[in-house]
């Protein structure tokens, strides 16, 4: 008697979890869904970018280094790089400022509309095919973009977003249509629609407990009426 109340009593928790819960869950298995019913390659654009020959770097860019080392502040980080045949080298300092750098050790120029236009139509298929270009600050990032990095939205007639780095003149994200309906479903799956980073918040954590928390009485339940018929 007393296993058949318990069995009546987990009956009833089922029934009020499942009332509970049952939206969380049925959006967490369509938002699942939609997020890989695509290559993650196809959402990050990546498919979309073409590839770069590598090109050998000439020499050591020695003018370069005497300029920086008569400077007040070092950088933090180093690269260099060919890029269109020219040898240019990403300086990065400790705040996060980018600056970049000819061989001779020139002080390059932030990225222009114009240089944007033409990294796009060169790195990026169909990037030709431009319908609007605006510079979002860093303070003040585009919403599908949300980097405090100065960048040069470039927008394709087929919905894509391509940022170039005003600083860096690299691109920094493909954005496609899907990724951004990509991007809603994330913001859903983990309940964060507003900087769709956090992971590990109360409400999430209590809604994915008492998921788990029904599935076991659910499971609980199922063995016990499959007891019950073969009784019968």
């Amino acid at each position: 008697m007393a296993g058949k109340h318990w069995m009546l009593r987990f009956a009833r928790w089922h029934i009020w979890l499942g009332w509970l819960v049952g939206v969380p869950i049925l959006m967490w298995t369509i938002t699942g869904l939609v997020m890989v019913s695509r290559p993650i390659d196809e959402v990050r654009g990546t498919n979309l970018q073409r590839e770069q020959p590598a090109q050998p770097l000439p020499g050591f860019p020695v003018p370069l280094f005497n300029t920086l080392g008569s400077a007040r502040e070092m950088p933090t980080v180093l690269a260099t790089q060919m890029v269109d045949g020219a040898m240019i080298t990403t300086a990065t300092y400790a705040d996060g400022r980018v600056e970049r750098y000819s061989a001779a050790g020139k002080l390059l120029p932030p990225v222009t509309v114009s240089d944007a236009r033409r990294i796009v139509a060169a790195r990026i298929k169909g990037g030709d095919r431009i319908s609007s270009i605006a510079l979002f600050p860093a303070d003040a990032p585009a919403s599908d973009f949300r980097r405090p990095i100065a960048a040069w939205q470039v927008s394709l007639d087929d919905g894509t977003h391509v940022y170039v780095g005003e600083s860096t003149g690299k691109i920094e994200a493909v954005r496609t249509r899907f990724w951004r309906v990509f991007d809603l479903m994330w913001g859903l799956h983990i309940m964060d629609l507003k900087d769709r980073e956090d992971t590990s918040h109360p409400i999430l954590i209590v809604f994915a407990a008492l998921s788990v928390i029904g599935a076991l009485l659910g499971t609980i339940l199922m063995f016990r009426r499959r007891k019950a018929r073969v009784v019968k």
